[in-house]
């Protein structure tokens, strides 16, 4: 099987061969003339669970994992950090067990996982920036306990999200940041100071910029504009029509630039699910037929209901990027952020390669995916 298509960063006609679903070879060829592209696979540095598969409850067991993240691959992301959000101790040692023992069992699974995000517990206990995340479980910043997770995880918490206006969250921080761990602010009712306090000891990223906050805010200072001006901190973003509007993605793009900016899902397990009333993170939530995820009764968003390739086109529709660019916002900066970059450079090594290829509807700005392949092996075909 040959499949033909322009790369999405250099605009160069490949073709590719594969022999019993795996990459043979890799080359450049006179021209194409479709609107196929060929990208590097997506990276989603935030992803609750997929297609009903939870990461956050207590049977969640290594088969969960391996499954979700196949079903990943079937929507072009190859990539990722799984997400474990506020729970008890019991169950935050559940979820990380999971991750972990899915890695030590499938090889394929242990590439793609990039490392965990710890979303939580050390967040706001306010309504409005706790976001769907319980209440009862919020806590302050421990570093013994974060360290027997870390121990737990056998070194795979990558970034950690919290909120810099909890008690001890500075020291926090500094220890994270001094064992290389990327360290996001989200779930916050920071103040001004806070947020400096933070960026200074070594912060880099805001989670979801404008999500799990207030629902009405003071117009300014606030703690969405002191993140969205603080040139050291990436954001990233939730561009699914729901949990920001397009006015404010592209507002939000500009003033962090593309080089700074992140997609994300955000995914719970709803995605991929038909509408309905489910439970996440101990509590209901509602799937509307438009893909939007609220806690039940209320107007707070719990999560979204994407993959990640929606995201980039959204970021074409809302903010007029190149199709490369919006791309580039869920590949090669995610990989930068990580210190990941050789995810992203894989025209070269067809033994090795990572990649999506896919239709572009100019018209519709849709993405319709042909193929993914990871370590150059087809692990889907449509």
């Amino acid at each position: 099987m040959k499949l033909i298509g322009h790369t999405i960063f250099e605009n160069t006609p490949i073709e590719i061969t594969f022999e019993s679903n795996r990459v043979q070879s890799i080359q450049k060829v006179a021209s194409a003339t479709n609107n196929t592209w060929i990208a590097p696979a997506l990276i989603d540095i935030q992803v609750n669970g997929f297609s009903g598969f939870d990461l956050n409850v207590v049977t969640v067991t290594a088969a969960d994992v391996c499954a979700m993240v196949r079903s990943l691959w079937q929507v072009g992301t190859g990539f990722l950090c799984p997400t474990v959000v506020t729970a008890s101790n019991e169950d935050t040692i559940t979820s990380l067990s999971a991750i972990v023992n899915a890695c030590k069992e499938d090889k394929a699974i242990d590439r793609s996982i990039l490392g965990i995000h710890l979303e939580g517990p050390y967040i706001s206990a306010e309504d409005g920036p706790r976001g769907a995340h319980p209440l009862g479980h919020v806590r302050e910043p421990d570093w013994d306990e974060f360290q027997r997770w870390q121990d737990i995880a056998e070194g795979m918490i990558r970034i950690v999200t919290l909120a810099p206006e909890k008690n001890g969250a500075i020291p926090f921080i500094e220890k994270l940041v001094t064992n290389g761990i990327v360290v996001a602010l989200g779930h916050t009712d920071a103040s001004v100071e806070d947020i400096h306090n933070a960026v200074s000891a070594g912060a880099k990223l805001s989670t979801h910029l404008g999500n799990g906050a207030h629902a009405l805010i003071q117009r300014h200072p606030n703690y969405i504009w002191e993140q969205l001006a603080a040139d050291e901190l990436w954001a990233s973003l939730i561009v699914d029509g729901h949990h920001l509007p397009p006015a404010v993605v592209k507002s939000m793009m500009r003033a962090k630039t593309l080089d700074r900016c992140i997609l994300i899902s955000d995914a719970t397990a709803l995605a991929g699910m038909p509408a309905g009333t489910y439970q996440f993170a101990g509590q209901s939530v509602e799937l509307t037929t438009d893909k939007c995820v609220r806690l039940t009764g209320t107007e707070y968003l719990a999560g979204s209901a994407i993959e990640l390739a929606r995201g980039v086109e959204n970021s074409v529709r809302f903010v007029g990027i190149s199709l490369a660019d919006a791309v580039s916002l869920a590949t090669r900066n995610p990989a930068r952020l990580l210190g990941l970059e050789e995810k992203v450079d894989t025209f070269t090594e067809s033994s090795t390669t990572d990649l999506i290829i896919f239709e572009w509807d100019d018209a519709t700005c849709e993405i319709d995916l042909i193929a993914t392949i990871l370590d150059g092996q087809l692990v889907y075909n449509s």
